[in-house]
């Protein structure tokens, strides 16, 4: 093999992780598998497709080698094949969002109230989640947190905030989060809290965006 064939051969190996995600459906399933392993079904429901269309997509994931399958029965469950996915997922976001002005147009308005978001950074706000001046709500569902929550958060998923508001204090600020800037459950959060009179505000981040800085994750027992 000479040395323009290697490298052509080299250039095309590398091409087939970006073929694998030029559909947004399959960034938003990587997003979704970011948070925890899930069937086809629970794929297929959260990210609004067809089963059959949502079996295609992982079928494009799992031969670029980016997620990994096991079999349970009648189902079939994916995850990621690596951390490094869920990096190139966060990085492959923070990239389009320095470079497509679009983009931060759409994430602005995802917001309908900008104060909401919490403005200081991790390290600061993982300090006072430990020493209890906030309380920090995983808004996901509890499969989600079990797999992968940021210290100190207490699962208290979307579904269930309002019949649980007793167990959370008047006295501090709550700051909810979900799967990532993309994500829109902790807005709704915000807004439920602050609407029973809580002082309630949300930080962009998910999982992925705190394992990618560095920071530690802790999981729970299932």
């Amino acid at each position: 093999m000479n040395a323009r064939t290697l490298k052509d051969l080299l250039y095309e190996q590398v091409a087939r992780i970006g073929k694998s995600l030029s559909s947004p459906k399959r960034l938003e399933l990587l997003e979704l598998l970011a948070q925890s392993e899930k069937s086809v079904e629970t794929l297929a429901l959260q990210a609004g497709i067809d089963l059959r269309l949502a079996s295609a997509h992982l079928k494009a994931l799992r031969e670029a080698r980016l997620v990994a399958t096991r079999r349970d029965g009648r189902h079939i469950y994916y995850r990621l094949s690596g951390q490094d996915v869920s990096q190139l997922w966060v990085a492959l976001r923070e990239t389009a969002e320095e470079h497509l002005v679009e983009l931060r147009v759409a994430l602005g308005q995802m917001t309908s109230q900008p104060d909401t978001l919490v403005s200081e950074g991790r390290e600061s706000l993982l300090e006072k989640a430990r020493h209890g001046e906030i309380v920090v709500i995983d808004v996901r569902p509890s499969s989600e947190f079990n797999a992968g929550h940021l210290p100190f958060a207490r699962s208290m998923p979307l579904d269930e905030l309002e019949k649980r508001l007793a167990d959370l204090p008047a006295d501090r600020t709550i700051v909810a989060y979900c799967r990532g800037p993309f994500c829109l459950m902790s807005d709704e959060a915000v807004q439920l809290l602050r609407a029973r009179g809580f002082v309630a505000r949300k930080i962009s981040d998910g999982v992925s965006e705190w394992a990618a800085s560095g920071l530690p994750i802790e999981t729970s027992a299932q």
